[in-house]
């Protein structure tokens, strides 16, 4: 599938909306990708899910992690398809970590996935996580990157929809986004 095949898919979800939106990341964009209204189509999680766990299909993996939240259901789908254990990081007070019991031992090869990033900042926390506990991050998938693959989190990056998206600093947001009221729906500050 071309990009424009993946951007279609979207916007016929709804998944792709315009606007003034402040990203997790604390960046400033007019485009904003809610990947949870195109994975609540169950035909579009399972191609997407199908085509991140074909591509990691000759590594050794023993489990799929995700950020929570917006990374919890393609990292559960690709663990189904890779049928691997599926696991994800959420944040306690302020920082990324393991809850609920999960754990991972030392020496587990770890495929993180993820939504969408912009500075990847939620999967660099997740990695983190996994070297901490002594894991090993042996690829890093993700649905969109908006950096349009300048941020390079690993070796073994995979993104199906490579795009480069506008986004600004506080301090740089043009004079027609910033006449727009902001709307932030990320989810870094759930607890």
């Amino acid at each position: 599938m071309s990009r424009d095949d993946y951007l279609n898919i979207f916007r016929e979800t709804g998944a792709l909306l315009e606007g003034h939106f402040v990203l997790t990341s604390g960046r400033h964009s007019p485009s904003y990708f809610q990947c949870a209204k195109v994975l609540q189509h169950p035909q579009y999680l399972s191609m997407f899910s199908q085509k991140i766990s074909d591509h990691f299909e000759s590594l050794d993996i023993d489990t799929v992690i995700s950020p929570a939240v917006g990374g919890i259901v393609i990292g559960t789908d690709v663990g189904r398809f890779m049928g691997k254990r599926t696991i994800f990081a959420e944040r306690e007070n302020g920082e990324m970590t393991l809850r609920r019991g999960f754990n991972i031992k030392p020496g587990e090869k770890v495929l993180v996935v993820e939504d969408v990033i912009t500075t990847g900042g939620s999967v660099k926390e997740v990695m983190n996580v996994v070297e901490a506990f002594g894991g090993i991050v042996m690829g890093v998938a993700v649905i969109v990157d908006r950096s349009n693959g300048l941020v390079v989190l690993h070796k073994n990056q995979f993104s199906l929809v490579p795009m480069e998206v506008l986004s600004y600093e506080e301090s740089e947001i043009p004079e027609e986004l910033a006449a727009i009221p902001t709307t932030k729906p990320g989810s870094r500050s759930l607890k």
